[in-house]
């Protein structure tokens, strides 16, 4: 298929945005590049009316070097939008104009409402919104862009001034900020929200959240907790972390705040008003779960554009399973699919027999799949080290419908399936809560197991018969020919599972099951 490269630049309030993407006519894409500035349009804007001459200045030079970037990947289309700080600003069209002359851009200025639908096309692209209502929520430098949703349908669509620059302008003060000055901007955010949601509040299984100040929060908790993830797409946080973190910066300096591990410094001064905004919607919706978005606003300018060019829907996922998303990456590193699935079903058979007694639910089920299905993804890059190959590849992979912590959980699930048992000395093993060293342990022991039982990769073994007691876990193989390959290898990889599940491994081949079967036959037809 030919391929298309996209540029989508986001001019905001605090900061621009720009992205590169290749596209595919069925509306796939890939990010080749992402860009950010902090330029500050919002500075002075809502004392003066005026986007300063610096603001201004800081602005060009960005948009001057993001077009030479985008021109260097050889971009064949830009979307560029301009939202709140331009759409405020008496001289925003003069800026517009200039920019126009000086970068030869064409900007379009656009409103609160289509700011909040770009938003929900990028949520609805990266996340199962099936079944729920949920609050998609895109928070800048000057406004906050809010969707109900029910499913992928609308239900309401609202844009308040509530921007992180904005409201530090208009309501604190004083380093570090005054008690006094929170509370009412607390009141504010809260008055300005029954406004936008009359009547009942609403009451919503959890807030998806993009933008700059979203991402603050998840990088500042993540770094408290000592985390380190290659992407923060999907993390999630529960109220009472942001409840916290509001608490431990509304007591820092500006100087403190700019020191704080997972911040930029350069957005030290606007974080608190930002965390603010976030945790009085979360206590006005009744939302325990935050979840972060990445993308927000310039994916969605993307998803738009190639819905525009009639690529498919842009990418969109209304039928789209986490399941697809592995595949699809699965497939990306040409694996072998006919080896990798088959482990697949053989993995979830061991599973099945072991999951009741160890308390372990369908969400780990879907992780062992998961990593069943990309175990050998490593060979992409060379067979020597292919389990590590593996790890890193997952980690860094764009899995839909997987947190953080899932897909480092995949990623180690996988990187075990060989050689090295989990050890607290590896470094990405010893990072993992206990019980997520447990649960990998479990689950590489389940697909190191199953791994060896292809072990010549020709699915000899058609199927099998797990039976769990207190000591033992029997399997009971099925298949012809001549087994003796894979149950050597299954009994040499059976030690993860031994010491993991406390339970001995002991299989029977077709022929001993048989055997087995006429025993207990003669002993029933012997008895008085």
């Amino acid at each position: 298929m030919k391929k298309k490269r996209l540029a989508a630049i986001d001019i905001g309030t605090n900061s621009i945005r720009s992205i590169v993407v290749e596209t595919d006519q069925d509306g796939t894409f890939r990010i080749l590049d992402d860009e950010k500035a902090t330029v500050r349009l919002g500075d002075g804007l809502y004392s003066t009316g005026l986007i300063s001459p610096d603001s201004r200045s800081r602005a060009i030079e960005a948009l001057t070097r993001f077009c030479k970037i985008n021109a260097g990947y050889g971009v064949q289309q830009t979307e560029a939008i301009a939202t709140s700080a331009v759409r405020k600003a008496l001289n925003g069209a003069v800026f517009i104009r200039e920019v126009e002359q000086k970068t030869g851009l064409v900007v379009s200025v656009i409103s609160g409402d289509e700011e909040a639908e770009l938003a929900a096309l990028s949520a609805f692209n990266n996340f199962d919104l099936d079944g729920n209502r949920q609050l998609l929520a895109d928070l800048g430098g000057g406004s906050l862009e809010l969707v109900s949703t029910v499913g992928h349908h609308l239900d309401h669509v609202a844009s308040l001034e509530l921007g992180a620059v904005y409201l530090t302008e208009t309501f604190l003060s004083g380093d570090p900020v005054k008690e006094g000055a929170l509370r009412k901007l607390r009141r504010h955010i809260r008055g300005t929200l029954h406004l936008a949601f009359p009547g009942d509040r609403p009451v919503l299984h959890s807030v998806i959240g993009s933008g700059g100040t979203l991402m603050a929060i998840a990088a500042m908790i993540a770094a408290s907790r000592g985390e380190t993830y290659g992407s923060l797409h999907g993390y999630e946080l529960l109220h009472a972390d942001v409840v916290h973190l509001l608490a431990m910066l509304s007591r820092t300096t500006l100087a403190e705040r700019r020191n704080i591990p997972g911040l930029n410094p350069d957005r030290a001064d606007i974080i608190v008003a930002g965390v603010a905004v976030v945790e009085t919607l979360l206590e006005f919706c009744h939302g325990n779960l935050l979840k972060i978005n990445e993308r927000g606003i310039r994916e969605g300018l993307i998803l738009r554009a190639l819905q525009r060019n009639g690529c498919g829907a842009g990418g969109d996922r209304k039928r789209r399973t986490w399941r697809d998303g592995v595949l699809d990456f699965a497939a990306s590193c040409h694996y072998d699919s006919e080896h990798s699935l088959h482990v697949t079903r053989l993995a979830d058979r061991i599973f099945g027999a072991v999951a009741g007694p160890h308390q372990l639910g369908e969400r780990e089920r879907q992780l062992l799949e998961a990593a069943a299905i990309l175990h050998d993804v490593g060979y992409f890059i060379n067979y020597t080290g292919h389990h590590k190959h593996s790890y890193h590849l997952i980690r860094h992979a764009e899995l839909f419908g997987f947190t953080p912590r899932e897909r480092e959980l995949i990623a180690q699930i996988a990187r075990y399936h060989r050689k090295a048992l989990p050890r607290i000395k590896h470094p990405e093993y010893q990072r993992l809560a206990k019980s997520d060293r447990l649960l990998v342990s479990r689950l590489s022991g389940i697909l190191r197991l199953a791994d060896g039982l292809d072990r010549r990769r020709i699915s000899l073994i058609t199927d099998l018969d797990p039976i769990m007691d207190d000591t033992r876990l029997t399997i009971r193989l099925q298949g012809e020919g001549d087994l003796s390959v894979e149950l050597f290898a299954a009994k040499i990889k059976g030690e993860l599972f031994e010491r993991a599940f406390r339970r001995r491994l002991v299989f029977e081949t077709p022929a001993q099951s048989r055997g087995t079967q006429e025993q207990n036959r003669g002993a029933q037809e012997r008895k008085p």
